[in-house]
């Protein structure tokens, strides 16, 4: 990376942390690279005495070219079966078009690297490469949300949820698309080094640093196009407008000239939630607005979004973002004109 500057960081004399990216191509280029670069940018922080990470890509097929989903060609360092050092962190990247690559050596090494590696982790529609592999069985695990559907209808095993940006349970981690890749590898720098080093290898990336694993992957407003309806449509833009009003089934159904019923069913039918679900998660999203670009008070927060309370605007963040509104106000609050306080 020339031309970056930056204070080192030093670092122990532990030996670097062994990285595999392995890609099953086509891949998507950018679920490859993302986190290769996370990786090699914390080098650049921590290298005053040496590189953090041992980096290498390896292919799932023996040629050398891992061929990309937009017709970019990779040069992987070797064949994943030619492996021999112990990995300690494995990263599966592929593609839509490899996603359902079927082949029972492939999974049986994907099993027992599993069993030895202390991550295991998968890009995008990569976890359908791990669920294959009956890693995902029982556990929770998410990727892009337009391949959600699909990924629990082949693996009704899988614990699916479409909305975090990653998920980790156990030593199996889970992103969702594209630079969703990055977030994960950040999180991983974070766990090895600290936030000090992964905010420095954020900062170098012009990226955000940790985007939490319970963060939405869109934002609640776009699901408003999604309805066919244009009744619908309407009726979710007023809720956005509206969130300290009663937004009760029985209010929106009235608004929308339909009875309560037939207006709960049409509703989930269309967006995919129930109407209570859909305010919930539009509250949050303007709560979580307000905490990052205002020194409001939670309190104040949580009434002018609709919330009956702060807590039970705790209680919402927890569930959805696994995170509290105080704590997610120290992540990705802008900076303060000075002497302002924060409740």
């Amino acid at each position: 990376m020339p031309g970056l500057t930056m204070k080192p960081i030093l670092a122990s004399r532990r030996p670097p942390i062994s990285v595999v990216i392995l890609g099953v191509p086509p891949v998507e280029e950018l679920d490859l690279i993302g986190p290769l670069e996370v990786f090699a940018g914390a080098n650049v922080v921590l290298g005053a005495r040496g590189p953090a990470y041992d980096v290498r890509v390896v292919s799932s097929q023996p040629k050398p070219i891992i061929a990309g989903e937009c017709g970019v060609s990779l040069l992987a360092h070797g064949y994943y079966r030619r492996l021999r050092e112990p990995v300690d962190t494995l990263v599966v990247v592929c593609g839509p078009n490899s996603k359902d690559t079927r082949d029972s050596r492939f999974s049986l090494w994907l099993q027992r690297t599993a069993g030895r590696a202390r991550r295991v982790a998968s890009v995008c529609v990569a976890a359908f490469v791990l669920a294959e592999a009956g890693l995902l069985h029982n556990k929770r695990a998410t990727t892009h949300w337009a391949f959600a559907a699909d990924l629990q209808k082949k693996y009704p095993g899988v614990k699916v949820d479409a909305n975090p940006i990653w998920i980790q349970d156990g030593n199996i981690y889970t992103s969702a698309g594209i630079t969703a890749g990055i977030d994960l590898a950040l999180a991983m720098v974070e766990e090895d080094h600290g936030a000090s080093v992964a905010l420095d290898v954020a900062r170098n990336l012009i990226v955000f640093l940790r985007r939490p694993g319970g963060q939405a992957q869109f934002s609640v407003s776009l699901s408003t196009q999604a309805s066919g309806r244009k009744a619908l449509q309407d009726l979710q833009v007023w809720m956005a407008e509206n969130l300290n009003k009663n937004l009760s089934v029985d209010v929106l159904a009235r608004r929308a000239a339909m009875s309560p019923r037939n207006f709960s069913r049409v509703f989930r039918k269309e967006t995919g939630i129930t109407p209570a679900k859909f305010a919930e998660r539009l509250r949050v999203e303007a709560a979580r607005q307000q905490l990052e670009q205002t020194v409001k008070a939670v309190k104040e927060i949580a009434a002018s979004c609709g919330f009956s309370s702060s807590e039970i605007m705790r209680r919402t963040f927890l569930s959805q973002l696994q995170v509290t509104p105080s704590a997610y106000r120290l992540r990705f609050q802008r900076r303060s004109p000075p002497g302002t306080s924060r409740s």
